[in-house]
């Protein structure tokens, strides 16, 4: 090859390049050409609501939350790319999927009902129904590996974020990584949980609007509510709900046996939930105790969704359940006529938050 072409030849590569550098991703992933300006947040929360203790090493940003919500709604996060995490926490479903249990990628049954996310920042006390994880970052790892859910491995999930389109800048901007390969499963599940944190309850359910002073129960809705705190001495039927399902939560997220299960010991049980964390047998049988706000979108209830409805649920604690070395110490036979069941029932639906339901910023972004 002559002087000239040679000249000619490296000419060209030099205007290739430079079309490379202006209209497309490097080829090594180099990401510091993106600004990373993230914009920090607060969760916007209730003034009768506890504090949520934000993690240190994972602050809200703007850009983490959007990334976020991008990835819990993402089917790219699944092994066949047909379901995300909304698939099973839907948010007309208060973030459960309204099925008994769930079903994965591969059409097999998960062994257990998908649990609201509605104000699951405010739990310090571990997650899934037997409380195997302890914050939502760990939490948000699990099911894309889960065969029972989206049988993905992450490794296929981190070449899959790589090498979109979309995510390589969305996660500079959010966390300042300088390369397409500095996206990694971490990341992602603190951007998913970033996400999960703002799935705050709206402060407009008429029993927050009741809280700030701007309405008032109606007569049954008001003996509903003494009755299910057991404040009114004039009141001889208590229903004992508030211990486990105290305000303004609606839940403590301890970990109790409710007494569904007909058992002849305490191994006995089909599902042996948070006894397969902590190997003690008196933890078989029992399960974390769910939030009752928005509770009638959340059907069917129980760990296994056993109980189709309130009413249903409503039964089962006024026979105080089955007996147990281990059942909740609170549970016994209650002496409840049919209209307290009925003011029970229509106090609980005062704590329906169809505004939490419909919040633009907790649906898809797709």
């Amino acid at each position: 090859m002559t002087e000239r072409n040679v000249s000619f030849f490296l000419f060209l590569i030099f205007i290739f390049s430079s079309c490379n550098d202006e209209n497309m991703e490097p080829m090594d992933g180099d990401l510091t050409s993106i600004p990373y300006q993230p914009t920090s947040t607060v969760v916007e929360i209730p003034d009768h609501f506890p504090e949520m203790v934000i993690p240190a090493d994972n602050p809200m940003t703007l850009q983490g939350i959007e990334l976020g919500r991008r990835l819990f709604f993402d089917p790219i996060l699944s092994s066949d790319g047909t379901m995300s995490c909304s698939s099973c926490h839907m948010p007309s479903g208060a973030f459960t999927d309204n099925l008994a249990v769930s079903t994965g990628v591969l059409g097999n049954e998960g062994r257990r009902s998908s649990m609201s996310l509605l104000n699951i920042g405010f739990n310090n006390n571990g997650f899934f129904w037997d409380g195997r994880t302890l914050s939502l970052e760990e939490q948000a790892l699990l099911p894309i590996e889960d065969p029972l859910e989206l049988n993905e491995t992450w490794g296929n999930v981190e070449t899959k974020l790589r090498d979109d389109e979309i995510y390589p800048a969305l996660f500079r901007r959010a966390f300042g990584i300088a390369s397409t390969q500095e996206i990694t499963r971490e990341l992602a599940a603190k951007a998913i949980a970033q996400f999960e944190r703002t799935l705050v309850s709206s402060g407009n359910s008429k029993y927050d609007r009741v809280v700030q002073g701007l309405d008032v129960f109606s007569d049954e809705e008001l003996r509903g509510h003494d009755i299910f705190f057991d404040i009114d001495p004039d009141i001889s039927r208590h229903a004992e709900c508030g211990h486990c399902h105290n305000a303004p939560l609606f839940t403590t997220n301890e970990y109790f046996n409710n007494g569904i299960d007909q058992v002849t010991d305490l191994t006995n049980f089909l599902d042996i939930g948070r006894g397969e964390v902590t190997s003690s047998i008196f933890d078989n049988g029992t399960f974390r105790v769910p939030t009752l706000r928005a509770i009638e979108f959340t059907a069917p209830y129980m760990h296994d969704g056993r109980f189709s409805t309130l009413d249903e649920v409503i039964d089962h604690y006024v026979t105080g359940g089955h007996p147990a070395q281990n059942l909740a110490p609170v549970l016994r036979e209650l002496n409840l006529e049919p209209e307290d069941r009925t003011a029970l029932k229509a106090f609980i639906e005062t704590l329906a938050d169809e505004d939490f339901l419909t919040n633009p910023s907790f649906l898809s972004p797709f």
